[in-house]
């Protein structure tokens, strides 16, 4: 059971990946059949039956690992001396953390602000174009790929002897006579916490894009061509018809980005590691609790991320079912 539990070799890992899916497969199967046990079997005892393994599960995998983190942050780097609130004013008062806490509101504003921008407006201007699906193809293209990889390619772009952002720098400064190198990029504070802000917009751009186009094709066809009769624009139409109509979905995406941005780790974590001011929450957590095994302000870090958070669940929660009844 130990070795199940704590799985150290691939065979063993694999082990119990398949004793978790026939677990699954076991307590579905389970609970169909008591619900089909009976003839007639009221439909809030189905609901129970159905909801109870989900309830487990959460309580298992998520109410009791916050219980704990929660718990953790008041204590110290083991975990068995209670410090109060010591770490957390340790996170809000030492310039290392402030800084952190800084580049993880930069992140969280810049990223949806920009992903969502240059996808709405990309979405308006190819929208029943000729080539509509490829020109969307193109943006949507680096949501494929993951971000550890889109990380090691745009470190190529940022290299300070073989990277494109290199060659323009030195190329448009010989054009006014000047001779210069290069900076070191990604080592420059605090340019390089805004070139890592770019990778994470540039991926995120493609998502933003096809939610409002999708809500954009939705708009009738019969308002658009009222607001042409009454002799609207381009512009007019984007700002007085397109932008009131998908308010919903703008705020969706935006809430959605934000808490992408929030997040934010491979990027930080693959291009730097969050050393020269470029670190976040969600970066320093990792490192507290698995570099320097410091248990407790790791937990506090991912306390105050998690409380951060909430409000944007809320808010993007909120928004959808107000989607869904304008509907």
């Amino acid at each position: 059971m130990d070795t199940i539990l704590h799985p150290d070799t691939n065979l063993t890992k694999l082990l119990a990946m398949v004793l978790a899916v026939l677990l699954f497969v076991g307590v579905m199967a389970l609970v169909l059949f008591l619900t089909n046990l009976p003839k007639r079997m009221p439909s809030w005892g189905v609901a129970i039956m159905f909801l109870t393994p989900t309830i487990i599960l959460l309580c298992f995998g998520l109410l009791y690992p916050t219980v704990m983190t929660v718990r953790s942050s008041f204590y110290g780097r083991d975990g068995t001396n209670a410090v109060g609130f010591a770490n957390y004013v340790t996170i809000f008062t030492q310039p290392q953390f402030l800084q952190v806490l800084l580049n993880t509101i930069l992140w969280t504003i810049l990223v949806p602000l920009f992903s969502t921008g240059i996808g709405l407006v990309y979405a308006v201007l190819v929208d029943r174009t000729r080539f509509e699906k490829l020109e969307k193809a193109l943006l949507f293209l680096p949501m494929a790929i993951s971000m550890v990889s889109a990380s090691i390619v745009w470190k190529f772009v940022y290299d300070q002897k073989v990277g494109l952002l290199s060659a323009l720098y030195t190329g448009v400064a010989r054009l006014f006579g000047q001779h210069v190198v290069a900076p070191q990029w990604l080592m420059s504070a605090p340019i390089n916490t805004f070139l890592l802000i770019f990778v994470m917009i540039w991926l995120h751009a493609g998502y933003s894009m096809t939610i409002l186009s999708a809500a954009i094709k939705a708009i009738p066809e019969d308002l658009v061509e009222a607001s042409r009769l009454d002799g609207l624009n381009g512009r007019q139409q984007f700002f007085y018809l397109t932008i009131p109509m998908i308010r919903p979905a703008i705020l969706v995406v935006t809430t959605t980005v934000a808490m992408g941005g929030l997040k934010a780790f491979d990027v930080v974590r693959t291009m730097t590691a969050g050393n020269y001011g470029t670190s976040v929450i969600a970066n320093e957590f990792y490192t507290q609790s698995f570099q320097y095994q410091n248990a407790g302000l790791g937990a506090s870090l991912a306390v105050v991320m998690f409380i951060v958070v909430i409000p944007l669940i809320v808010f993007n929660v909120h928004q959808m079912r107000k989607s869904q009844e304008v509907r």
